[in-house]
């Protein structure tokens, strides 16, 4: 199969041909058939984020399974799924008290003695997989609690960025925000997450939904997603336009994009008694805090890991919700692809101008 593997960080990626092991026990098989292109996926191939090397990034896809090892009880031949990078175990504390995002899934990857799931067609050394999944690829070889099955009718260009940016972002309204009809929301950061996250903050019915981003573009599709009011985040009084329009500032403000400046913005917007919730990939030494006077003002800061999913039922819900008309993934998809452009699409990531972009693998 072809694959796109990252050899060094900062480096572009080399397309090349790589084997697949088959399904072990509890293992799919899946033929890929879209991946989007996802700002965490960057952090690694940039560096930023450590990963042992070589590996195939890509975590955020749709395919139709292929071939399923013993034990399979979830998933068949034929279904179309959708991955998730937080593979659960379903044993751990954090899976049997319902926190299944915070696994580290030990048990969903081979063991130390088994063999690689992915290997160089030239020479059969090892192409480390990883967040489970390994999705720049035609193929992907992942444990069943790294997918769930899905509506076949959904088109699965559009069901791939469920599998990360519109889960996090909506989970992060539905689970961490546990927003209340008529509340305000702030997102800082339009990006794919932030955009899926304005998307369901008009879902659940939010008062007022301020997008913050400094680009244009961003700002134009954050309103068709359901701002109601947009503003530059980089301009010096961002913090205090957002407190004026909502009378003291808003209930929930939700960082998209892992900026510390994005980070302190969310902060500084919120009202007495406000919460901020960090999605972005901030830098690993960075600190996202709390003065004294916004501790007296129950203030609070917290993370949402993916969005605190519960993707096998979160999933086909969000999946639902397109195929209502009420979840605008149309909007969120800049482009599509082939693999061979996957280091072109990363390139305009960077740059910052588009939303989603999406590989299109041949079917």
């Amino acid at each position: 199969m072809k694959a796109a593997i990252l050899e060094q960080p900062g480096q572009p990626m080399i397309i090349d041909r790589l084997a697949v092991s088959n399904p072990g026990p509890h293992e799919v098989l899946i033929r890929t058939a879209a991946c989007g292109l996802c700002h965490s996926d960057l952090h690694f191939i940039d560096g930023s984020y450590p990963h042992p090397l070589p590996c195939v990034p890509g975590h955020e896809a749709a395919g139709i399974v292929e071939a399923v090892g013993s034990e399979v009880r979830t998933v068949k031949v034929g279904d179309a799924v959708v991955s998730c990078l937080s593979a659960f175990c379903g044993h751990c504390e954090f899976c049997v008290t319902g926190r299944l995002a915070l696994c580290l899934g030990a048990d969903t990857r081979r063991g130390p003695g088994a063999p690689p799931r992915l290997t160089r067609k030239s020479d059969g050394s090892t192409v480390n997989q990883m967040l489970n999944l390994s999705a720049f690829a035609e193929m992907m070889l992942i444990h069943e609690h790294a997918c769930t099955r899905i509506d076949p009718e959904m088109p699965l260009d559009r069901a791939a960025v469920i599998g990360c940016a519109v889960t996090t972002g909506a989970g992060a309204v539905f689970n961490a925000a546990k927003l209340t009809p008529g509340e305000t929301v702030a997102v800082v950061g339009c990006g794919g997450v932030g955009l899926a996250t304005i998307n369901a903050a008009r879902i659940a019915g939010a008062g007022r939904i301020i997008a913050a981003d400094p680009l244009p573009e961003k700002r134009e599709l954050a309103m068709k997603l359901g701002a109601t009011d947009v503003i530059d985040a980089s301009a010096p009084d961002a913090a205090r336009q957002i407190v004026e329009l909502t009378k003291g500032g808003v209930d929930h403000a939700i960082e998209a994009v892992g900026r510390p400046a994005s980070g302190d913005l969310a902060v500084a917007a919120l009202r007495r008694g406000g919460t901020a919730t960090i999605l972005g990939m901030m830098p690993l030494n960075h600190k996202v805090g709390l003065s004294a006077m916004d501790l007296l003002s129950d203030k609070k800061v917290q993370g949402a890991l993916m969005g605190r999913n519960r993707f096998p039922v979160e999933i086909p819900r969000l999946v639902d919700f397109y195929m209502r008309g009420l979840l605008d993934l149309d909007t969120i998809i800049a482009e599509r692809i082939p693999l061979e452009r996957i280091n072109e699409g990363f390139d305009r990531m960077k740059q910052g101008h588009s939303a989603r972009s999406v590989i299109v693998f041949d079917q």
